[in-house]
Parts: C-alpha cells; structure tokens; sequence
C-alpha cells in the first residue's frame, strides 16, 4: 500500500518525539501551575493618600523629569479591582502614563462591609469622587484635574461632570462607557422589572454578592470558561501564554460586591427606566444632563465588547455639549481595549497623543 500524497514518513519519528516531549511538558507544567502563584499584579510604586470606606485613592510616584501640569484621577468600575489598568511591568496602563510624564491618582474601591449596605449613588457621584478631587488638588497643587473613567467607573465620571460641570474637571477620558442601557441587552433580561425584584434582594442579603455579578458577566459568554482552560491546556508549556492567562483570569474573577442600596437604584434608574439616556437623571435631587458638560471629551469604545456593545456606548459623544469631542473605536474587547499587547499599540499611544496637549 503506498503512503498518502504528500505524507512524508521520514518526519514522523520527529514529530511522534515532539508531541511527546510537549505532553511531558504540559504535566511537568500542570503541576507547576497549580503550586506556584501568577505574577505580582499592581506593583506600580504608589502612596495612599486616603481611605475611607470603600473608597481607597493612591498616588503613583513620578517618574519622569518632566511631568504635565495637569493630574489624572482614575476612576475604576465599582465591580473591578484597579490593577487592571497596572498588571505587570511593560504590561502596565499606569507605567506607560507615568514614563510619558502624567501625574497619576487612582480613586480605587474596596468591598463594601455589611454595614456599608446604605451606601447610595450619592455617595458615590457627590461625596467620594468630589473628595478625590479636592484631595488631588491638595496634593498636586493644581486646581484642573483630567478624568478617565472605565466602564460603569465612566457612567460615576459622567454623573460627576454633568452636576459639576463648573468644577475642576478640565478633561474627561472614558473607556466603555454605556449610556443607553437597554442595549444592555442579557443584563436587561436579568433585571427584567416583570420577574426581577431588587427591593427584595436588597432588603434580604444588603450587599449583593460578587457570585452573581461574576455569574451575570459569564452568562454573556457561557462557553468561555470553558475554552479558555482548554486553551491553557494547550499552551501549558509556554510560560509567557500562562503569565497571561493568570493574570487576566485573576482579575476577571476578582469581582467585587455591590452595596445594596446603589445596586438598587442602577436597577431602577438605568436599567429600568433608562435615565442617562432619556436625560431625566438625577442624583441626590441634582440634574445630571449630558449635554452640560463642555469640557473636551475622549470616549473609546472596542470593536468587539460583549459587556458594553457599541450601540450602549455610542450616544454619549453626540449627548455631550462639548465641542471638543472624540470617539475612537478600537480593535479589542472590553478587556483587552485597555489592557494587554492590544491596548499597547492601540489605546494607549492614542490616548497619550489626544491628552498631551490638553495636560499643559
């Protein structure tokens, strides 16, 4: 019988080897993995200027001999953990801002304690971001303060700069940011008002609990799970696939519990009734219209975002009143828009060039 067209059987021997060497790997690796740790995530020299609550603001030690007049404030989603944005060294979002010479702070949140349960959208828009920005101030002896808001870290950017739109904040950046939350569209069929009653999961457990903000976030793509560790499987031999796989599984799964009574009013007032969108939202009795923010405005949306789809994010330049005004979309999804060798040579090097000029 003759070989199939094309088979060369001198190769086989070596390629029979290779697989078997790799498999050898894999074990070798396999137990390596799970008796080892990932990588030191969020190592970025950085002093805590303050605490309270949930609300933990850092700032990161300059770097650079020359450093923009203007500071930055971070704001992170309340559901995630700040590192995101400063995994490791050449793989950091606040490295890469300090070696180009920003002066960085990070308004970054801890869980919420049972008793923190009352805390309301209020506390977050007109008492903690307020507090952050007075305290960069203080500290940077600058009055004008840039904003970069990621994800729903964005949406308490905008509520923000809408009530304080005579205020400090002189630029505003959002990466992901919704504003038309019925385009929201598996959350929206989990808040459903007809079969979701959050007045009752609020008053039973206070704070909901990160399981079912994860469980939320996973049900986008169920299958996901699933092929990333079969992926991991796959690549178990290769230390630099494995450094990344636990980095970004770490902080995919590091989720962080909402308290309750401001889970409640996002229930209502966004994915409810919409607010932002329709322009009748408020917080603490303050109007937060869009169109009332006038100071120039990056928003950077990905191609390919599950979480935050392109038609929930791209109402919010055309609602802002600025007229210095951007949207940029960029290839990547939600995550890896603003982290990771995507971000590197996409999000990154934009945002550097847009903001230079309005940092002096």
């Amino acid at each position: 019988m003759n070989a199939p067209a094309g088979l060369d059987l001198a190769s086989i021997p070596e390629r029979i080897q290779s697989e078997v060497q790799r498999a050898i790997q894999r074990s070798i690796k396999g137990v390596e993995y799970f008796s080892t740790s990932g990588p030191s995530l969020g190592s970025t020299p950085k002093d805590i200027l303050h605490v309270r609550g949930t609300m933990n603001l850092y700032h990161y030690r300059p770097v650079a001999d020359e450093i923009y007049r203007v500071p930055i404030l971070i704001v992170m989603a309340t559901t995630n953990r700040g590192y995101i944005l400063d995994m490791v060294p050449g793989q950091s979002f606040i490295e890469f801002l300090l070696k180009r010479g920003y002066d960085v702070y990070m308004l970054d949140w801890a869980a919420p304690r049972p008793e923190e349960k009352s805390l309301r959208m209020e506390d977050y828009v007109l008492d903690f971001i307020p507090d952050c920005i007075r305290r960069v101030q203080q500290d940077s002896g600058e009055t004008d303060v840039t904003v970069i808001g990621y994800c729903f870290g964005g949406v308490l950017s905008l509520l923000y700069g809408s009530i304080f739109n005579d205020g400090p904040m002189k630029n505003l950046i959002c990466f992901t940011t919704p504003i038309d939350f019925r385009e929201m569209k598996l959350f929206q069929n989990f808040s459903d008002r007809r079969y979701f009653d959050v007045d009752r999961l609020v008053d039973s457990v206070g704070n909901v609990p990160p399981e079912m903000i994860l469980s939320s976030f996973e049900m986008l793509r169920p299958a996901s799970r699933a092929a990333s560790q079969v992926q991991l499987w796959e690549n178990i031999w290769n230390d630099e696939f494995v450094k990344s796989y636990r980095m970004f599984d770490r902080w995919a799964t590091d989720m962080l519990p909402l308290a309750g009574e401001y889970f409640r009013a996002i229930t209502k007032d966004l994915m409810w009734d919409n607010k932002l969108f329709n322009d009748t939202m408020s917080v603490g009795g303050r109007p937060a219209d869009l169109s009332r923010i006038t100071v120039p405005i990056l928003h950077a949306v990905a191609e390919h975002d599950h979480i935050v789809p392109y038609d929930a994010a791209k109402h919010l330049i055309p609602k802002v009143g600025s007229t210095d005004k951007e949207e940029v979309m960029l290839k990547g999804g939600h995550v890896s828009l603003v982290a990771g060798a995507n971000a590197i040579k996409r999000l990154w090097p934009k945002l550097d060039s847009w903001l230079g000029g309005r940092s002096i």
